[in-house]
């Protein structure tokens, strides 16, 4: 798919099945672009793994990919920054560093069933 090959941005959502959770982090690490990427899960290990290894600036665990406020870095890594540093945030100062800003969303019970509305305060 050519939507998976280039880097785009926009409200696009791109699923692409693999066999297994090593295929699919390989999947991410191998690609040219690292913009960002999300996992929904609900088992704790394999979300703390994901966020320690994954080649990614922006990752979302249990949320889609979140879309930071200017204290977060905005953008990835890889080839999908331009220049030295992100346009904005920390990283606009620290451009030798590499950011990564993971957001995570426990549900309280597994039992409800999945949400599939974006997160609000009542």
């Amino acid at each position: 798919m050519i939507v998976y090959k280039e880097e785009i941005f926009g409200p696009v959502l791109v699923v692409v099945r693999v066999n297994n959770y090593d295929d699919a982090v390989k999947l991410i690490q191998d690609h040219e672009y690292g913009n960002g990427t999300c996992i929904f899960t609900r088992d704790g290990d394999t979300a703390r793994n994901f966020a320690r290894k994954i080649k990614v600036g922006m990752v979302g665990i249990n949320v889609p990919l979140p879309v930071p406020l200017a204290f977060h870095s905005f953008g990835g890594w890889k080839r999908s920054i331009f220049g030295d540093h992100h346009s904005y945030g920390p990283e606009g100062v620290r451009f030798w560093t590499k950011i990564k800003t993971v957001t995570t969303r426990w549900p309280t019970s597994i039992r409800a069933g999945a949400e599939l509305n974006f997160p609000t305060s009542n």
